[in-house]
């Protein structure tokens, strides 16, 4: 099914942040008052916002960014479902069972994710086939490699922000498993979380010199 520019537009602004309305008629291929249209009823529905910024000559730009609410558009994994599962099994097997049960997830993704990883030579080519697994299960991952040279494993979404936060033991166990699939590559801190309060989960990923 073709996608709406609308939910192109909230893509988008998931991906990349706050944006103006000029790079987002570029990214789209529409006019700037097309645009405009789109973002205004997607702000009359509670979905997007936006923020005047000063130019340094001019008139303020305005720069659109998303609320809160428009989390509903993109996969939350059966939010409650999740949280009265998570409930469940603190009430019948106590916090020992519910980390069993995390540490089972962590082993069943770590041997699925090194069978992907397994025929990629390099730290890159590993991070993107990372990346690519990521996105399947919704996280919008992409990796970006800054002027330093150094590799950032972005995730723009998180499908089981319900139950991260719930328990953060979840969000421990995706570090780690992150950590022990490219241990003998390169090093992986965690510097921007969703569920902190940031866009995005931010992995720092620093190759380590032979």
């Amino acid at each position: 099914m073709k996608e709406k520019t609308s939910e192109k537009i909230l893509s988008l602004l998931k991906v990349e942040g706050a944006l103006t309305a000029k790079v987002l008629a570029s990214e789209l291929g529409l006019t700037t008052m097309g645009v405009r249209q789109h973002l205004q009823a997607l702000e009359d529905e509670g979905d997007i916002s936006f923020e005047d910024k000063k130019a340094v000559r001019g008139r303020p730009t305005r720069y659109w960014s998303l609320t809160t609410q428009s989390n509903s558009h993109f996969s939350d994994r059966h939010e409650e479902l999740t949280i009265q599962l998570i409930d469940s099994v603190k009430v019948i097997f106590g916090d020992e069972g519910l980390e069993q049960l995390i540490a089972h997830r962590e082993q069943a993704s770590l041997a699925l994710y090194s069978d992907r990883l397994a025929s990629k030579v390099d730290l890159l080519g590993k991070l993107e086939a990372l990346a690519e697994l990521r996105s399947e299960e919704g996280y919008m991952a992409t990796v970006v490699v800054d002027d330093k040279a150094v590799y950032w494993l972005m995730e723009n979404h998180c499908p089981i922000c319900a139950a991260a936060s719930k328990c953060l033991n979840f969000c421990r166990s995706e570090l780690n498993l992150f950590q022990t699939l490219l241990a003998p590559y390169a090093t992986v801190e965690r510097e921007e979380h969703i569920v902190e309060g940031a866009r995005r989960c931010a992995y720092k990923v620093t190759a380590i010199k032979v």
